[in-house]
């Protein structure tokens, strides 16, 4: 005798369709976000390893976005520290120019103009913040703003400075610390020593530079010309550093590049899907649903009072 269960036969059929729904479920995700799953259930076993692998991606991510502002620091400091050196070059030029025409008609307005932009380097400022400042970076390092301000007082060239000793550094990745930083006073001191010098003469018994040069500016000037080359190799030195820095962090950012490259390859072989393999569970899946639910309806046709008439 054949026995009959309508509501047994509908669970087995209910049962059997919702799990080919589950699977089609999860092979249209996979699909669509070419991966295999959304939470870390979905990775089983790999899940301790995946988890481990995204925290070193996203340290590895905050010290290149990190690198990428110390980049631009750097790059604006560039521009500073040459800036600083041409306002030297462009001072021995003066004097060099006022030698060989032996007159001094026009050294001074030039004199003036080339310690303005050796200010204004010093005083260079990035994301708000003063460069050259030390800790103090809220605070102008030079205040200074005119040639006659370093005659004042015996310690005029020292009280132009107010940025104090500390020097910047920058952690550009786990193992490497990178010291950027630069101060105003080391870089200009020697400077606007020079600057003083030329400064004082003028307001001195030998000065003003005015019309053709006396027997005494020539000496002077032609004393300075040494100095102010020595300055502008400071300067220069100091940019240079600056570079050697620049090339030691566009270094690490490639080591960081390639890590991440390397990470990113590696959450891939646990997270992404295979997406031939999804493809073929979509379709079987999709399958399965029709299948199960054909089975099902053809159940309304079913029951026991059919057998019974």
């Amino acid at each position: 005798m054949t026995r009959v269960s309508t509501s047994g036969n509908y669970s087995s059929v209910l049962t059997n369709l919702m799990s080919a729904q589950q699977r089609q479920m999860e092979a249209s995700d996979q699909l669509s976000s070419g991966k295999i799953g959304t939470d870390l259930k979905a990775f089983s076993r790999n899940a301790q390893v995946l988890t481990a692998m995204q925290t070193l991606n996203t340290r590895l991510t905050g010290f290149t976005e990190q690198n990428a502002f110390t980049s631009n620091r750097l790059e604006m400091q560039d521009l500073a520290l040459n800036k600083a050196a041409e306002a030297a070059r462009m001072t021995r030029d003066a004097l060099s120019n006022a030698l060989a025409a032996d007159r001094a008609d026009a050294l001074i307005t030039e004199l003036k103009g080339q310690f303005a932009n050796a200010v204004g380097a010093l005083n260079t400022r990035h994301a708000g913040k003063y460069l050259f400042a030390g800790g103090q970076v809220d605070t102008p390092p030079v205040s200074a703003r005119q040639l006659s301000d370093l005659t004042l007082s015996p310690t005029a060239v020292a009280d132009s400075f107010h940025n104090d000793d500390y020097i910047d550094k920058a952690r550009v990745d786990e193992t490497t610390t990178l010291e950027i930083g630069q101060l105003a006073d080391d870089l200009g001191t020697p400077m606007f020593n020079a600057f003083r010098d030329l400064q004082a003469f003028e307001e001195g018994a030998n000065g003003p530079f005015t019309g053709k040069l006396t027997a005494a500016q020539r000496t002077f000037l032609q004393s300075q010309i040494a100095v102010w080359e020595t300055v502008q190799g400071d300067l220069t030195t100091a940019a240079a550093r600056n570079g050697t820095v620049q090339g030691q962090l566009e270094s690490v950012k490639r080591g960081l590049t390639a890590r991440q490259n390397t990470v990113a390859g590696m959450i891939g072989d646990v997270s992404d899907a295979d997406m031939a393999k999804a493809a073929t569970a979509l379709t079987q899946a999709q399958q399965a649903v029709q299948a199960s639910s054909q089975v099902f309806l053809s159940l309304k046709n079913v029951s026991l009072l059919n057998v019974l008439q």
